[in-house]
């Protein structure tokens, strides 16, 4: 039985190239058709739309960007809805939120499938290195069965109980991913800013406590000014939105993501979602010399 995967984008692309490379038989589909060639190449087949794919294959994953995205190709509201999941597992792996997350699994079970959440984190590189970390929510029976499709993507995979579980791990992980990234690169700018040697920056960061897989690859990045994606502004935005409401709807008081949350609305408003998320230099930048120029402007009327 063909294992179907549906969206090869940054993230989806490598995770599905590491299903085949390890002999899953795959079928694939995604709305950009190019970014199927390199599945094709590595022995899998390529749908002609996401029907194909619930009719050839049992068990579904879905690397998709959105809400909306996921409903589309489940044909949620549809008719289509209960042919494509009935005896089949759908395998949720992007970022929706929680409440959306649970309403999807009732839609599942009512249906006659099986639902599992395996949100990852990590960025591209894992993601080609197969590097991932997972995290699985779902019936006991379900994330059985899911567990091992995982090996090839993650090398490491955590059980979080019930839906909405492991979504809520997961904005919990990136919560200290998104902070700990905008202080990397705050530190980076207020050096830069200072005239220090910010290669020295990053080799004293590197020797000391603070050094982590994520600044050994971010703070290169920053120091070349190498905005190529890995993690793109706009999802990290996304993923802020995503958790700032939980955090809301729980009554929780979030601080240190809230001052993100601002900085990467304006690092994507000036036009650099596409880039990786040490874009928010760019905000950083241009709140420092917008304060500046506010400043020189008060001293020439002084």
């Amino acid at each position: 039985m063909y294992v179907g995967f549906v969206g090869l984008g940054v993230m989806g692309q490598p995770m599905a190239l590491n299903l085949a490379r390890a002999g899953t038989p795959l079928v694939v589909w995604n709305r950009t058709p190019a970014r199927c060639e390199p599945l094709r190449a590595a022995g899998a087949e390529v749908a002609a739309g996401p029907a194909e794919v619930f009719e050839r294959a049992g068990t579904v994953i879905l690397m998709l960007a959105d809400e909306a995205a996921l409903d589309a190709v489940l044909g949620r509201g549809t008719p289509q809805f209960t042919a494509r999941v009935a005896g089949h597992t759908v395998v949720h792996m992007g970022t929706t939120s929680a409440e959306y997350s649970g309403s999807l699994q009732d839609d599942v079970r009512a249906a006659g499938g099986r639902y599992v959440e395996a949100p990852v984190s990590g960025s591209r590189v894992p993601a080609e290195q197969g590097r991932l970390v997972g995290m699985l929510a779902g019936d006991d029976d379900a994330v059985a069965a899911v567990r091992p499709l995982l090996a090839p993507m993650c090398h490491e995979v955590f059980d979080c109980g019930t839906v909405p579980g492991a979504l809520l791990m997961k904005f919990s992980v990136n919560l200290f991913l998104i902070t700990m990234v905008t202080g990397l690169t705050e530190a980076f700018h207020f050096a830069d800013r200072h005239g220090l040697d910010q290669r020295l920056l990053r080799d004293v960061l590197d020797a000391g406590p603070m050094a982590s897989a994520v600044s050994r690859v971010k703070a290169p990045k920053l120091l070349a000014r190498d905005f190529t994606v890995q993690a793109a502004a706009t999802n990290v935005l996304e993923n802020n939105r995503l958790i700032a409401e939980a955090a809301r709807k729980a009554d929780l008081a979030s601080p240190l993501l809230d001052v993100c949350h601002a900085l990467f609305g304006e690092t994507v408003a000036q036009g650099h979602g596409h880039e990786d998320m040490v874009a928010v230099l760019r905000a950083l930048e241009a709140r420092t010399d917008g304060a500046a120029a506010v400043a020189a402007r008060a001293e020439g009327r002084a």
